[in-house]
């Protein structure tokens, strides 16, 4: 069988397979913690204190599923390189940063120490700013590189071990990041932020209850930050303290973004009963939505209360005619 028929063969069968992948590929999943991906429903607040890097454009999701077997014939037989693409950072890469050279120049009176990190100039908060910006931006290697000089220039700089370890959250490293998270408290435990994406942190590798110790410090030092309070409610729901949480997420975003964010997540571990309870509560704040009513009227049929769940599905019939009616009018 020579080479042109095996190419064929090959082409052929990765063609199924990508025509497979179009139905398949992501699916509804999001990406995260389960919890904090139903309460960004309804505009939460989460997680940690930098701004989330922008995703990168990947392109025509279509084109790349077609060209991805072409790819790697290109591979087996020789071409196809990859050159000029980052590398994904792997522990050792992390270390290289963490241990960057700094050359020291002494001066001729003994006196003033000049340190200075290899490959990276400026003083420990000139780095700290260049590497939040590349973290920014989402160029993570490169802000891993900014981050660990400032950190190592200045070791109780509380920003550079926080943010550093946002950027090794980001990359998969959590036990670098959860160091670097505790390196920040350890510099300054009066940092609400440094608190809070610890407590985020431990929150997302399910050590519930110290995370809760950590998120309520932050909480104290910051008591309207709704990030802190968001995420301090979200690990009070896996550990039960439900009526907390609904305090927390109602002093962050609203009574009736609390109510809506505690009964979706009793929900989602069968407390219906208590789900109900308080999407009634948010029903009493805004008689008309539609979404409501609907997780309503699917709760009360499940629970056997069949009038209830007909007289909500009357209700929203009628609530969409009366949509329907304003926007022919042109929603006057």
């Amino acid at each position: 069988m020579n080479k042109r028929r095996i190419i064929a063969i090959f082409i052929t069968f990765m063609l199924v397979v990508s025509a497979t992948a179009l139905w398949s590929a992501q699916g509804d999943e999001r990406d995260g913690d389960t919890a904090t991906n139903i309460v960004a429903g309804t505009g939460t607040e989460t997680g940690t204190s930098a701004q989330e890097a922008p995703a990168k454009k990947k392109g025509n999701r279509l084109f790349r599923i077609f060209k991805a077997p072409f790819k790697a014939v290109g591979k087996i037989f020789g071409g196809g390189d990859d050159s000029g693409k980052v590398a994904r950072m792997t522990e050792k890469d992390a270390e290289k940063f963490e241990s960057v050279g700094v050359t020291r120049a002494v001066n001729g009176n003994d006196g003033g120490e000049k340190s200075r990190a290899a490959g990276a100039e400026g003083t420990a908060r000139e780095r700290l700013e260049r590497g939040r910006a590349l973290l920014e931006e989402g160029k993570l290697n490169e802000a891993i590189a900014q981050l660990s000089s400032a950190a190592w220039l200045d070791p109780q700089l509380s920003q550079a071990h926080s943010l550093l370890a946002v950027a090794y959250d980001r990359k998969g490293l959590r036990e670098r990041a959860k160091d670097s998270y505790e390196r920040a408290v350890d510099v300054n435990e009066s940092d609400p932020q440094a608190l809070n994406n610890l407590g985020y942190s431990l929150y997302t590798s399910g050590n519930y209850r110290a995370a809760v110790e950590r998120l309520k410090r932050a909480a104290r030092l910051a008591p309207a930050d709704a990030r802190i309070l968001n995420n301090l409610a979200l690990a009070q729901c896996r550990v039960g303290k439900y009526d907390d949480a609904y305090k927390n997420f109602a002093r962050a975003g609203g009574e009736f973004q609390g109510r809506m964010n505690v009964a979706a997540l009793l929900e989602r571990v069968g407390r219906e009963e208590k789900a109900v309870e308080h999407y009634e509560a948010a029903r009493r704040l805004q008689p008309g939505s539609t979404a409501i009513l609907r997780r309503l009227a699917e709760l009360y049929e499940r629970g056997g209360q069949k009038d209830k769940a007909e007289a909500t599905r009357q209700t929203i019939q009628a609530e969409d005619a009366k949509h329907q009616t304003l926007a022919a009018a042109g929603g006057k």
